[in-house]
């Protein structure tokens, strides 16, 4: 009897003795890491927005953490490329990916890729969103937004629109509006939003729904008319240019977004850390400074609230991508 009651003891001691020990671990990792370089993946090629942002979290994440932040640039295929890489990564939070709208979102949506957002990431937070905005040459005969609906609707197809490519904000954006308005107008799809504008300068396109920065530019220098903005609000880096709501499409809201991902599996402890710190990073007045100049609000939220805010994106646009048969090619 008593034998068998130092056994039980035994066994309860070394429950909780691994206990402690478990917690006592998962309070040092929180305390050392990172006691190295961190890595931060961005699926895109240098000079971008993607890139200038990552750079920017990086430098204030480094001065907080005291370890630098090196950006590794994974461009090629939309992004896609970029995610893959990052889904191979070990998961002990010294690699993660600054993933936006379009590898995070759109690509799976379109076509096959090796990677699943859901089981292949830990969502930690979104950091920017911005809004989108309708252009025309300056010449154009269309002074508003009703103005370009009404031609598309006497002239199906006949009103010609630029993108960045197949996928691409610019593209997903106009094939919301010719659902809302029931128009039908002709996709010209580019090799970056850059040429898009060129052509559409030039009078070789009717419109094409840009960023709002080298849109701005532009629409500064005189060569290019706004006519509508895709967020929710107006916005002072292109001033007085209406909503899409104002325009005439009630509730039209479409925001190109950005947000930091940790492979799957990565230690709770370690999540929490990114989510802590981005808080502060994302709220420092510099970022907030330079992410505005580049047309988009810094932002931080909980990993559920981004979970929750990612649901809604999927849900909606996976409807548009299916019912519309957007190819990625």
């Amino acid at each position: 009897m008593i034998t068998r009651c130092r056994s039980h003891l035994a066994k309860f001691s070394f429950i909780v003795i691994a206990g402690l020990f478990t917690v006592a671990t998962s309070g040092v990792w929180a305390q050392t890491f990172p006691s190295k370089p961190v890595r931060l993946i961005v699926t895109y090629p240098p000079g971008g927005s993607s890139d200038l942002m990552g750079r920017l979290m990086a430098k204030k994440l480094g001065e907080l953490w005291g370890q630098p932040i090196i950006v590794e640039n994974k461009g090629g295929a939309a992004g896609s490329i970029g995610m893959e890489y990052a889904a191979r990564q070990a998961p002990d939070g010294y690699t993660f990916v600054l993933g936006n709208f379009g590898p995070a979102l759109v690509n799976p949506l379109m076509s096959k890729v090796s990677y699943n957002m859901e089981k292949d990431f830990s969502p930690i937070s979104l950091t920017a969103s911005g809004p989108n905005v309708l252009v025309v040459p300056a010449n154009s005969p269309y002074k508003s937004l009703q103005d370009l609906l009404d031609a598309a609707k006497a002239k199906p197809n006949a009103l010609n629109f630029g993108t960045s490519g197949p996928g691409s904000m610019s593209h997903i954006a106009t094939e919301m509006i010719m659902r809302q308005s029931g128009v039908q107008m002709t996709h010209v799809p580019y090799k970056g939003g850059g040429l898009a504008l060129i052509d559409l300068m030039a009078g070789q396109i009717d419109f094409i729904v840009s960023d709002a920065l080298p849109a701005a530019e532009h629409i500064r220098s005189g060569k290019l008319r706004p006519l509508a903005i895709t967020s929710g609000s107006r916005t002072s880096l292109v001033p007085g240019v209406p909503t899409f709501s104002e325009g005439g499409l009630p509730g039209f809201v479409a925001l190109t977004w950005w947000g930091v991902y940790l492979p799957a599996g990565t230690p709770k402890d370690i999540q929490e850390k990114y989510y802590t710190s981005l808080v502060k990073v994302m709220s420092d007045p510099e970022i907030k400074e330079r992410f505005a100049a580049m047309g988009v609000q810094a932002q931080a939220t909980t990993p559920d609230e981004f979970k929750t805010y990612l649901a809604s994106e999927n849900s909606r646009y996976a409807k548009l991508i299916s019912e519309n048969k957007i190819k990625a090619d």
